[in-house]
C-alpha cells in the first residue's frame, strides 16, 4: 500500500520512535509536515534553531526562549522544560553542531529522556551528518518527491495565488497541461514551484509555448545536481539512419509498458547492453530508444559520483537511481560503463570502491520496479565484469557496427537535408561506396568539411566535394582494425546485430 509522507511520519510516532531524522533542502515542506501530525494529535511543538532559539512551533511569529539559541543551551532547556507525552521537538540543522561533544551529550540525554516519557524529538537537516551513535536510535524519513497528482495541484495553486496578485491569462490544453507536469517530475516541490513562477512571471501567460521553458528549467536544475543530464534526442526514427534490426526490436515492445500487456502476461523491458565499435553511434541508439518510445532521455554522469569520501560514492549512485526511478517513465543512459566500473573486473586498486559501486547498480537492475529503462553503451568488452553479461541483467545485447552501404546512404542523406540540401541532387550511392569502413560521425564531418571548402570557394556542394573530404580523412576503422576485426569476431555468436 502507497503511504505518502505524512502518513510515513505518523506510522513513526505510533511505533514510539523517540528520534525521527529527516535529510532534505525542503525544510518548510518537512516543518509542515511535522505541524500536521501535532494539530491532529492536539499536541505541542517546540522548535529550536541556532538563530531563533527554542520557539513554539504552533504560534506564528513567537518569542524565543531568552538564551536558548545556542545549541547545548537549546538541548539543555528542552531536556528540563515539563512536556507531556505525545509532545515534539523540532531541531533545525543540528548535526553539524554534534562535532561538539557536550552538545552530542546533552543530545543523547535528551533522547533518553524523551524515551522515557513518550516524547518524540525532529532532526530536520540539510546535510547527512548524523554521528553514529545518533544515527543508530534515530528513524529515517525519506522525504518524496512529488507525484503526478501533487504536481498538479501545486501547479494550479501557483497559477491562483500568482492571478490573485496581478491578472494572468491561462490558454493550455489538457494534454498540454499534462506535457508540463509530466517535465516537472523528479523536482523538488519548491523547485516545481518556482519553474511555473519563472513561466508565467514576463508574460502573464500560462499556455503550450511554457513547455519548453519547463524543459529547460528541469534541465537546469539537473544540471546542478551533477549526477543525472537530459539529452535531447532526435523527433522521429526518420532522423537516424541504419540500425534496422534494433528499430524493429523496439517497435515490438513499444506497447510492452501498458497495463493491457501486463494481463497479457508480459513483464516490461528493463533495458539493452549496447556494444561496438568507437563512433559506430552506440550513442544513437540509445537517442533511437528515447525517440522511439517517446520518453525523456537522462546520461549518469559516473564520473560525477566518485566522491573522495568514504561510503559518499555509494550513496551518490544510490541517489541518481533513485532520482531516475521518481521521474519515470525515462530511459536511463550509462555511456561507457566499463570505464565506469573497470576496476569491478579485476583485483581493485581503489579499496573495493569500484566493485561496492557496481555491485549497488546490480542489485538494483534485479530488483528496481519503476519503468527505468536502461542503456549501458561499451566499446571494451574485456574491461567488462562479466556479470554484466550474464543473461537475465539485459534484455538483450546489441552489437552496433559500422554502417552498411544502406544505411551510409540513409545517414549522408539525413546530414544532407540537416544543412538544407536536397539529397536527391547528390550521387548518394557513390558517397556510400567512397565512405566504406566509416563511421556515421565521420560521414557527417566529412559532409562539414565539404561545405566549408565550398563555402570558401564560394561554389556550391557537390559530391565529388564530400567524396574528396572523405579521402583526406582515413576512417578509425584503418587505424584500429585489428581491435575492431577481434570485437567482431567475439560479438558474432553473443550479441545481435544493430542493423
Amino acid at each position: 500500500m502507497h503511504m505518502d509522507d505524512q502518513q510515513r511520519l505518523e506510522s513513526l510516532f505510533r511505533a514510539r520512535h523517540h528520534c525521527v531524522s529527516i535529510i532534505t533542502h525542503e525544510e518548510d515542506y518537512a516543518l509542515s509536515l511535522v505541524r500536521e501530525t501535532v494539530i491532529r494529535t492536539g499536541g505541542e511543538i517546540w522548535i529550536w534553531s541556532v538563530i531563533g532559539g527554542v520557539r513554539d512551533g504552533l504560534i506564528t511569529d513567537s518569542k524565543p526562549v531568552p538564551e536558548t539559541e545556542h545549541p547545548a543551551a537549546g538541548l539543555y532547556h528542552l531536556a528540563q522544560r515539563s512536556l507531556t507525552a505525545g509532545s515534539i521537538a523540532v531541531t533545525l540543522d543540528l548535526a553539524g553542531h554534534l562535532k561538539d561533544e557536550r552538545v552530542l551529550r546533552l543530545l543523547r540525554e535528551l533522547l533518553c529522556r524523551f524515551r522515557s516519557i513518550g516524547c518524540q524529538l525532529v532532526m530536520i537537516d540539510h546535510l547527512d551528518e548524523l554521528p553514529p551513535v545518533i544515527r543508530s536510535e534515530s528513524a529515517r524519513l525519506e522525504i518524496s518527491l512529488p507525484d503526478t497528482e501533487e504536481l498538479n495541484r501545486i501547479v494550479r495553486d501557483t497559477l491562483r495565488r500568482m492571478h490573485r496578485e496581478q491578472s494572468i491569462e491561462v490558454d493550455i490544453t489538457r494534454r498540454g497541461l499534462q506535457t508540463i507536469i509530466r517535465n516537472l517530475r523528479g523536482l523538488t516541490r519548491r523547485q516545481a514551484e518556482q519553474i511555473i513562477v519563472e513561466a508565467v512571471a514576463e508574460d502573464r501567460r500560462f499556455d503550450e509555448q511554457d513547455i519548453n521553458h519547463v524543459l529547460a528549467a528541469k534541465r537546469r536544475a539537473l544540471h546542478q545536481e551533477g549526477l543525472l543530464e537530459y539529452v535531447e534526442v532526435p523527433v522521429s526514427a526518420d532522423e537516424i539512419g541504419g540500425l534496422r534490426r534494433l528499430k524493429r526490436w523496439l517497435a515490438q515492445r513499444s506497447g510492452a509498458f501498458d497495463a493491457e500487456a501486463g494481463r497479457f502476461g508480459l513483464t516490461a523491458p528493463r533495458g539493452v547492453l549496447m556494444l561496438g565499435v568507437q563512433g559506430a553511434g552506440k550513442s544513437l541508439c540509445a537517442k533511437a530508444i528515447a525517440t522511439a518510445w517517446q520518453r525523456p532521455l537522462l546520461r549518469m554522469d559516473v564520473g560525477a559520483l566518485y566522491d573522495r569520501y568514504v561510503g559518499e560514492s555509494e550513496k551518490r549512485l544510490r541517489d541518481a537511481l533513485a532520482q531516475a526511478e521518481k521521474m519515470a517513465p525515462i530511459i536511463l543512459w550509462i555511456d561507457e560503463i566499463e570505464k565506469a566500473f573497470a576496476s569491478a573486473a579485476s583485483r581493485s586498486t581503489d579499496g573495493g570502491l569500484s566493485q561496492r559501486m557496481f555491485g549497488t547498480l546490480l542489485t538494483w537492475m534485479q530488483e528496481h520496479t519503476a519503468p527505468v529503462f536502461l542503456v549501458a553503451t561499451a566499446n571494451d568488452i574485456e574491461a567488462l565484469p562479466p556479470e554484466l553479461l550474464r543473461k537475465g541483467r539485459f534484455d538483450e545485447i546489441f552489437f552496433v557496427d559500422l554502417p552498411s552501404a544502406d544505411a551510409r546512404e540513409q545517414i549522408a542523406a539525413i546530414h544532407f537535408r540537416k544543412r538544407k540540401r536536397d539529397p536527391v541532387e547528390f550521387d548518394l550511392a557513390a558517397i556510400a561506396q567512397a565512405s566504406e569502413g566509416y563511421s556515421g560521425a565521420e560521414i557527417e564531418q566529412a559532409i562539414i568539411s565539404a561545405l566549408h571548402d565550398a563555402y570558401a570557394d564560394k561554389a556550391e556542394l557537390t559530391t565529388e566535394r564530400v567524396i574528396q573530404a572523405l579521402r583526406n580523412s582515413p576512417p578509425l576503422s584503418v587505424t584500429m582494425a585489428e581491435s575492431i576485426e577481434a570485437l567482431r569476431r567475439w560479438a558474432k555468436h553473443r550479441c545481435v546485430p544493430a542493423d
